[in-house]
């Protein structure tokens, strides 16, 4: 027995050195292969129906969409998934074949369909916030050997194509209903020469009612309330979101008929009859001076000295006009009256997307809060201004000039530093120099801006 002990000894270290052994060489090869798989491409590409590539760049070539049809058929491309991104803040999901809409309850039965795709059709991509009040829609394939999804019975037949978009997110804000919702469905719609029927998703019946002559333009059927609507309806082909390329911009090169701001722009003076084409120094016939259009605001931004500023612009001979637009506002008549304007003014903010209605070579005067604010009032409508043949102007406020100057002394961080809080994000941005600030302009430094605004305009 106590030989037995012994050899039983003995062989213990040597079946813990074989164990250690092997933990040893499996942690080795748990080291490669993270090494191999994080470092290391396989030499063996997936399977395709285990990629999931569905991301394509702004400069996603156009010409894998060729538009040949004369109602715009789409080339459909079969090594193209179903949804895909077309830029960093849109997203389009394209399919022909038999196609189901239950809008009520936001499934878009599709044969043929090789998965179920989920989509927000809304322009805004990048932005939590937006997409979060926006619907999503559940493409769901049936009819395969491997689809078991039952679809529901047609109710309506079209014969034209379907288009899906929505007015959720930040839509009921103008600038917004431009740069996530028009400008990008003209950009996507125009080619079909009204031979589309629009589904729209988040429907506001003040929102609909006000752009309602904007999409008799595009196309010849009434809006379908897409989240409301009883029936399903059935199409040979859906398309579902609309492509952004800039902010109230279009990429001519990567529009479908090569449409331009310029084409826009007409369709808008078609659309609510706008008479004057192009800007003068002498304003409209039977004036004999060009129109200030102030644009006012009643909240946040405010011009404190607005009869002043009437008065000064008055006595540097222009046409004075104040309006202030709302949600409510009548569409057609404002229009008219920015299309009667040679040179428009606002504090930065959503009213100065009417430069939409101005005419070619007319003047865009955008008042900048105080803060460092020039990167947003670029990218908002400086850049779109240029698209649009509109000459664009700044007139940057000053300390002095803004109500900050009640809120903070000239040594405090917030003034001193604007950059700094710019840094802590939208919120902080917005908290600081748009909610709490109002301006009032020195009028010296607005008639001499007044006089420059008339030199950029043209001699009739």
């Amino acid at each position: 027995m106590k030989h037995h002990h012994a050899a039983r000894g003995r062989a213990e270290p040597r079946r813990m050195g074989n164990a250690a052994m092997v933990i040893t060489m499996l942690l080795s090869l748990c080291v490669l292969t993270y090494i191999k798989a994080r470092y290391c491409s396989t030499p063996f590409p997936k399977a395709a129906e285990e990629m999931e590539v569905v991301e394509i760049d702004e400069d996603y070539d156009s010409t894998r969409y060729k538009m040949t049809g004369p109602i715009g058929e789409e080339d459909f491309d079969p090594s193209r998934p179903t949804c895909y991104v077309t830029s960093k803040r849109s997203e389009r999901c394209a399919a022909v074949g038999d196609i189901r809409v239950d809008g009520n309850h936001s499934k878009i039965y599709i044969n043929p369909l090789d998965k179920e795709w989920r989509t927000k059709p809304y322009a805004r991509l990048h932005d939590a916030v937006a997409m979060d009040d926006v619907r999503e829609f559940t493409l769901v394939p049936f009819g395969g050997a491997n689809h078991t999804a039952v679809p529901p019975l047609c109710t309506r037949n079209h014969s034209v194509p379907a288009f899906l978009f929505s007015s959720g997110g930040f839509a009921g804000n103008l600038y917004h209903d431009y740069t996530d919702v028009l400008v990008p469905l003209f950009t996507s719609t125009n080619h079909f020469g009204g031979e589309v029927q629009f589904l729209l998703s988040g429907i506001k019946d003040w929102w609909l009612d006000k752009f309602t002559p904007l999409f008799r333009q595009l196309s010849r059927y009434d809006v379908i309330d897409v989240d409301n609507d009883q029936e399903v309806h059935c199409f040979p082909r859906i398309f579902i979101g609309a492509t952004f390329h800039r902010a109230m911009g279009i990429d001519p090169a990567r529009s479908p008929g090569g449409v331009t701001v310029a084409d826009f722009k007409r369709l808008l003076r078609r659309t609510f009859r706008l008479e004057r084409a192009v800007a003068s120094r002498t304003g409209a016939p039977r004036r004999d001076k060009p129109r200030l259009l102030i644009i006012s605001r009643k909240s946040s931004r405010r011009f404190l000295n607005e009869r002043a500023m009437a008065h000064a612009a008055a006595l540097a001979r222009f046409d004075v006009r104040i309006a202030e637009p709302d949600n409510h506002t009548d569409m057609p008549n404002f229009a008219r009256l920015v299309n009667s304007a040679d040179v428009m003014m606002g504090v930065h903010g959503a009213g100065l997307t009417n430069m939409v209605f101005l005419p070619s070579r007319a003047v865009l005067i955008q008042v900048v809060p105080f803060g460092g604010l020039e990167w947003l009032t670029r990218v908002t409508f400086k850049d779109p201004a240029k698209d649009m043949d509109v000459n664009y102007m700044e007139y940057n406020v000053s300390f002095d000039e803004s109500s900050l100057r009640e809120l903070y002394p000239r040594d405090h961080f917030y003034i001193q530093h604007p950059y700094d809080v710019h840094k802590k994000g939208w919120d902080a941005i917005k908290t600081v120099y748009l909610d709490k600030q109002n301006v009032e302009l020195n009028l010296t430094k607005l008639t001499n801006t007044l006089e420059r605004a008339r030199d950029f305009l043209p001699e009739p």
